[in-house]
């Protein structure tokens, strides 16, 4: 169970890369720009990948009317955010104690997982419904406005997930490094579960096999 408890601390500590690396990364290609424009979205705010990123970004985004990119003080999620990720690390790292002590079983650690998972999901539904919100509620009075094959205005959404043309641009949106240790973390926490499992197991057998030994 010591082993299992390590492996739960150690992967609920990797949720702390969140606030030294982005969560996602979505980048903006196009011929007009050798070098793509992109953003990095952090769970503390949206930055971008170089210096004049969000600037450009801005500025295309003005002619086809959609909206700024927000501040961080502008969103209330990246507030919440940090917040939640403090608390799932405090409470990972708690249970990794408890149970190196023998005071709670393997079963917490996939509580943990279930958790960080139903909030994974919660926290990507509420970024699919910014960019929904972002790239269709434009401005009517834009200067540029293009519209479907059925005259419904264009949505210039990017995807979630993957890659997506839009207009002239090649749109691309991916887990960024703060992301992979998050997996990487919760995956640790699995593999305790399992560990602490197995071990359970072993010593059940073990108790087992004394009370039938002569």
């Amino acid at each position: 169970m010591k082993k299992a408890s390590i492996l739960m601390i150690l992967g609920s500590l990797c949720l702390l890369g969140l606030f030294q690396f982005p969560l996602w990364n979505i980048m903006l290609g196009a011929p007009q720009y050798p070098e793509p424009l992109g953003m990095n979205i952090h769970i503390t705010g949206i930055q971008g990948v170089s210096e004049f990123d969000l600037q450009n970004i801005d500025g295309l985004n003005h002619y086809i009317g959609m909206k700024t990119i927000p501040k961080a003080d502008e969103m209330w999620e990246f507030n919440i955010f940090p917040i939640v990720i403090i608390a799932m690390v405090l409470l990972g790292a708690l249970l990794g104690i408890l149970g190196f002590f023998g005071k709670i079983d393997y079963r917490f650690f996939l509580g943990w997982f279930l958790l960080m998972s139903i909030l994974g999901i919660m926290g990507m539904y509420d970024f699919n419904l910014w960019l929904t919100d972002y790239g269709s509620n434009l401005d009517p009075h834009a200067i540029i406005k293009v519209v479907n094959e059925d005259g419904t205005p264009m949505s210039y959404k990017p995807p979630l997930f993957g890659y997506k043309k839009l207009l002239n641009f090649d749109v691309s949106s991916m887990p960024a490094t703060g992301a992979w240790l998050m997996f990487i973390g919760m995956l640790l926490t699995v593999i305790a579960f399992f560990v602490g499992r197995k071990s359970k197991n072993s010593v059940s057998s073990e108790k087992k096999h004394k009370l039938v030994t002569p």
